[in-house]
């Protein structure tokens, strides 16, 4: 299971949002969604379910939550191994990182991908092999 890129789940949360101030960022993030081979993986799934059911100034519904979880599962999902948390922590100790961005590099690491979409990390910034970009800038 590989994939040419990754998108973290910021970018999914601006592509469902409905909220007036994160319309610019939803129409770019569903352009870069529809757009790309992508991988995610399960946290990015249990985040975005959290996110937008929590976040009530999105406009989400719990059906377009679910329908949006379908959508995202028809791609490549990591799932949380051992493997994946180990190699999570090592990243967090060499790069400084929270333990939830260094896990998301190590899903994105395990699949393949190059590229990561995300506004969380420090753009053009390499990871072990993985570039992050942030299609916000």
């Amino acid at each position: 299971m590989t994939a040419a890129a990754f998108i973290d789940t910021n970018i999914f949360v601006y592509a469902a949002s409905a909220a007036a101030e994160d319309q610019p960022r939803h129409r770019i993030a569903q352009k870069l969604i529809v757009a790309l081979d992508f991988a995610i993986s399960a946290q990015v799934l249990q985040e975005f379910a959290d996110a937008t059911l929590r976040k009530k100034r999105l406009g989400v519904s719990e059906p377009e939550v679910r329908q949006m979880i379908h959508f995202m599962s028809r791609y490549p999902v990591a799932a949380i191994t051992r493997e994946t948390v180990l190699r999570a922590l090592d990243l967090r100790l060499r790069f400084k990182k929270s333990y939830w961005d260094a896990s998301i590099l190590a899903a994105a690491l395990g699949l393949g991908c190059k590229v990561l979409y995300t506004e969380d990390l420090s753009h053009g910034q390499d990871y072990e092999g993985i570039r992050v970009l942030n299609p916000f800038r």
